[in-house]
């Protein structure tokens, strides 16, 4: 096999992240070959996710100044980068000289905050999608959302389907197929209620009334921060 390519890719880490969100297509991108990949942050003390466990942050701001791969991901912690000038100028910065710009979740608003989507299609979790369009994106309901070096999956787990996707697109379907095989990724949910139309009326319920408990006016509070930012 002739030697493969280097890469780098640098996912954006943050107090409250979603830690699958980053781990899922960290796995995945980590096993493209002759990768070097960094979770980036302010520094590199232990940053705490919504799952209750720390991740490790490898590098600073200042330490990682180009990537080939940015990657966003989401989480309860979005609102407060959105609005975070120092992440969200050197998103500007990685993303300037980046082969590709991409997100998970609800990581696809914090791009937008940075102006990296303006008329762009773009995913985002399914709760979250329709906010897209104050940062000037289009928002679209799908697992997967490629426009041009835009790369984006919707909530969580499909962070790994867009990883493999771009695998695909970077290294060639076989190797994508590899990784997949490698992972075992071979969905069979013991239920169907991964999205809200497969699911009764009391637990889409009871899901919005746990982010409103935990993001109370999370709309209205990601369109204020849109309109601060000159949206």
């Amino acid at each position: 096999m002739p030697e493969l390519s280097p890469i780098s890719v640098a996912f954006l880490v943050f107090p409250n992240v979603t830690q699958l969100d980053l781990t899922g297509p960290a796995q995945v991108l980590s096993r493209l070959g002759n990768v070097t990949l960094n979770l980036v942050w302010k520094d590199t003390e232990p940053v705490p996710t919504d799952a209750g466990f720390p991740l490790l942050p490898t590098a600073t701001f200042e330490e990682v100044t180009r990537a080939d791969i940015l990657c966003v991901p989401g989480g309860l912690g979005t609102m407060e980068v959105m609005q975070d000038a120092q992440v969200l100028d050197w998103l500007r910065k990685i993303a300037a000289d980046a082969d590709w710009v991409t997100s998970v979740c609800t990581g696809s608003l914090v791009l937008g905050a940075a102006g990296l989507l303006k008329g762009y299609k773009s995913a985002c979790h399914w709760a979250s999608v329709d906010q897209l369009e104050y940062f000037g994106a289009t928002p679209v309901r799908e697992r997967i959302v490629e426009d041009r070096n835009r790369f984006s999956g919707g909530g969580v787990t499909s962070g790994i389907d867009f990883a493999l996707a771009l695998a695909a697109r970077i290294r060639g379907e076989d190797f994508a197929r590899f990784i997949q095989l490698s992972i075992e990724y071979d969905p069979n949910p013991p239920f169907d209620a991964g999205s809200p139309e497969k699911v009764p009326p009391e637990i889409l319920d009871r899901y919005y009334k746990m982010i409103a408990a935990a993001v109370p006016d999370r709309e209205a509070k990601v369109k204020a921060i849109a309109e601060s930012l000159g949206f």
